[in-house]
């Protein structure tokens, strides 16, 4: 379980933040001890005033707690855990308040804690709490048998490009095959009689033909990348010039680049005007079905708590009738019998809670699934989208480099680089 912390201040900022409907699917107050108040903000407030007493500004310690994504953790384990870290940074008894977040098919929670001793009035220190909540951490993944992330086990194994994917993720280009390259430019070769059918044949397939270096002719891909026509046609180059003359009158390679590059630019924007636009429409469908998912969700819980109140409200009266009142209730109290109804009646009422939670525990956990599924098809969805715009954008400037005349690719090292891919 991943363990974040830190000493603040603000508590009315943060009670909004933990609070937020709008940026978790489900948000639930789990606890809130130790405060007169029986809200976030107006608990936090309490603090804040009892802060004022002393010369502490960070009056706040709060904590989030992530298990591993795939794991279903009950909040019974999310208590117990928090208690094990309130009696490790010594915060036992301090007031605290217990939020429960759900997003994404992800379940994580908020404690909060009031650094005031209120008998003092000082503030509860909190020395290298960052590396006490650490092994806490690494307990808590032996103990639950989750895999232990890399940097847990070594500092020196962590990633370093961990971070978001628009930041780091590189996406690589998938590049034509030679083989492929070479037959589409032998049958322009077949089909055409003159030059200006076979230049007409090869813009049809997005290739343009130029004049090469050492006089010979080249074949130019939409890219921009050069290819020694004679070598793709396994012509001798005198064989070539037979049909289409020395090529004196072509344009040279960087000419026909800057031509490309004029000519594809505004192609690729387009495209990445389309992929955004269809990722925009995918993303808003995929919105929409998990917007009405957590409106189902919500039902669902409501619904659940409603029935385990009423449930509740008819034990409770079902166990006060068996403790009689009046001269029974003191015969049953001088005979002993009140206390042994008394023990019965909360053991039931401790069985009730627990099936009640077990009930609120495998419905969220049943939903948690169903919002997985979609959090899966958004995920797949950003990366397709993010490898798509990579791979666009390094067209663009690609291009943008051929209309400057900026590209240095040659025939011979086009050519070597082809042999080489053909030997193979």
């Amino acid at each position: 379980m991943i363990l974040k912390a830190s000493q603040r201040g603000g508590g009315a900022d943060l009670a909004v933040h933990l609070m937020r409907i709008d940026d978790n699917e489900h948000v639930h107050v789990y606890e809130l001890r130790g405060f007169a108040s029986g809200t976030l903000k107006e608990a936090f407030k309490e603090v804040d005033a009892i802060s004022r007493g002393t010369q502490c500004r960070q009056y706040l310690f709060s904590l989030s707690l992530s298990p591993p994504e795939q794991e279903n953790v009950s909040a019974d384990v999310f208590a117990q855990t928090i208690d094990r870290i309130e009696q490790r940074l010594g915060l036992d008894g301090q007031p605290r308040a217990v939020v429960f977040h759900e997003k994404e098919g992800r379940r994580h929670a908020h404690c909060v804690w009031s650094r005031i001793d209120a008998q003092s009035m000082t503030a509860k220190p909190l020395p290298f709490f960052k590396n006490k909540l650490m092994e806490v951490s690494r307990d808590l993944y032996l103990d639950h048998g989750w895999q232990m992330p890399s940097g847990m086990i070594d500092a020196s194994a962590r990633n370093p490009t961990n971070f978001t994917l628009a930041e780091w993720q590189q996406a690589k280009r998938l590049g034509h095959d030679p083989r492929w390259t070479k037959q589409v430019l032998q049958d322009c070769w077949k089909n055409a009689d003159s030059r200006k059918a076979f230049e007409s044949a090869l813009q049809d397939r997005g290739f343009f033909l130029a004049k090469g270096d050492k006089r010979s002719h080249v074949v130019l891909d939409h890219s921009g990348e050069v290819y020694s026509l004679p070598r793709m046609l396994d012509l001798k180059t005198r064989d070539v010039r037979t049909r289409l003359g020395d090529g004196d009158d072509l344009p040279g390679v960087e000419a026909t680049q800057q031509t490309i590059g004029e000519r594809m630019s505004p192609a690729i924007r387009r495209h990445v005007a389309e992929s955004r636009a269809q990722f925009e429409k995918r993303s808003a469908t995929l919105g929409h079905a998990k917007m009405e998912m957590t409106h189902r969700h919500r039902e669902a819980r409501s619904t659940l708590d409603q029935r385990l109140s009423v449930e509740w409200s008819l034990e409770s009266r079902e166990r006060a009738a068996r403790l009689p009142k009046g001269l029974a209730g003191l015969w049953h109290r001088l005979t002993g019998k009140y206390q042994e109804v008394r023990s019965q009646n909360e053991a039931q009422a401790r069985a009730t809670l627990a099936r009640h939670a077990q009930e609120r525990q495998k419905l969220i956990e049943q939903q948690l699934e169903q919002r997985r599924l979609i959090q899966k098809q958004f995920k797949e969805l950003r990366g397709r989208q993010a490898a798509q715009l990579l791979s666009l954008r390094e067209d663009v400037g690609r291009y943008l480099k051929l209309t400057r005349g900026d590209s240095r690719t040659t025939e011979r090292s086009r050519s070597a680089s082809l042999s080489l891919k053909l030997e193979r």
